[in-house]
């Protein structure tokens, strides 16, 4: 199976290639060939280390051991800063990224991606959103495109093609350094076709969703693309079902109307009749939820995943997805609910600039 030109599954594994495989971790920064595991037990960092930017730390563990023996498994993320994890040249294509941190620091971690020298990210989202994980929890994701594993490792494999640069920063915005983050970018330097596309993801949240307002997932996106994904993070505020809105998506010139709207929240993340279970599948799933209708302060974690059913735009695209509850007499209740989400897509470049990312504070999971 293939998915906009590059394979997302087994339909092309037997066919050779002229692609040359590469793989970048903290125990080699740049992915160069036969340049993994050189880190040496020493107070002197490595030249690629010093040039990349990260802040350089031996491993102990390797004191009796010397160079090959792991000396340099994970990175520090110094508070308050910013660490670049990757920065290579292109032609090429990210094909899996694993990352691995304490789930505490979720939201303080500010995953961007940015393409081709650009100067504002196309991928910018809290490391835990981006995989499927708000509210500074871990569940595990059984998807397609995005895996969480036991215990806590991140995985995506949505191909992200790059045509001259690729570019992978983490923020730390808390006031104290993480030690113990674990990644590896494993990508492929080949020729990318004029008709790929390039990854996007942009992240929100709204507590509380204003009264009879939709909540923005995604909008003014501009170009030519498909939309791809929708992770939300739902915390509710009142007591009840909370899941009756429709999801509604604006293509291509759409003002008061949708092209597409759907017939409930459960409906669109792949399951009916208020759930009562939680689920994960290849494309859609529940991973963190409640069996009842819910009380004050329930949270559920929800994703789709258009890997079989890409949403095509030309020139444009807004997604909402309404907030409705019950009240008294039978009736409809406008919602004004905690609501996070991350929209995933891809489209030609140059993209909209994204709305500035709210603070720490503002982003706090309490």
């Amino acid at each position: 199976m293939s998915f906009n030109g590059l394979n997302m599954g087994m339909g092309n594994i037997s066919k050779l290639s002229d692609a040359k495989t590469r793989s970048i971790s903290a125990e080699n920064v740049y992915g160069e060939k036969g340049k993994g595991g050189m880190a040496p037990f020493s107070d002197t960092p490595q030249n690629e280390v010093v040039q990349i930017g990260q802040k350089w730390r031996k491993e102990r563990a390797a004191r009796d051991l010397g160079q090959k023996w792991k000396n340099r498994p994970c990175i520090q993320l110094e508070k308050e800063s910013t660490t670049t994890i990757m920065d290579v040249k292109g032609p090429g294509s990210i094909q899996h990224i694993w990352i691995t941190v304490d789930n505490n620091k979720f939201r303080d971690l500010i995953l961007r991606i940015y393409w081709d020298e650009e100067e504002t990210p196309s991928v910018e989202s809290p490391i835990g959103d981006f995989f499927c994980n708000g509210f500074n929890t871990r569940s595990n994701v059984l998807s397609l495109p995005i895996n969480v594993n036991p215990s806590g490792g991140l995985n995506c494999y949505f191909p992200m093609p790059f045509r001259r640069h690729a570019k992978i920063t983490i923020e730390n915005r808390s006031p104290a350094d993480i030690e113990g983050f674990f990644y590896t970018i494993n990508y492929t330097e080949t020729k990318i076709p004029d008709d790929e596309a390039y990854f996007h993801a942009q992240f929100r949240r709204i507590n509380p969703l204003s009264y009879k307002e939709d909540y923005t997932i995604i909008d003014k996106v501009k170009g030519k693309g498909h939309y791809v994904g929708t992770y939300m993070a739902w915390q509710q505020n009142n007591t009840g079902w909370w899941g009756e809105g429709e999801i509604k998506v604006f293509l291509d010139g759409d003002k008061e109307f949708p092209s597409i709207c759907g017939t409930g929240t459960e409906d669109y993340f792949g399951g009916a009749w208020c759930f009562q279970g939680t689920y994960s599948a290849p494309f859609m799933g529940y991973p963190l939820g409640v069996e009842t209708d819910g009380s004050t302060g329930d949270r559920h974690g929800l994703y789709r995943f258009h890997i079989m059913d890409p949403i095509r735009f030309e020139t444009d695209l807004k997604v909402t997805m309404q907030a409705i509850g019950w009240r008294s007499e039978a009736r409809y209740l406008p919602l004004q609910d905690d609501i996070s989400s991350v929209a995933y897509w891809y489209q030609r470049e140059p993209h909209q600039e994204f709305p500035e990312l709210p603070d720490r504070d503002y982003l706090e999971v309490i």
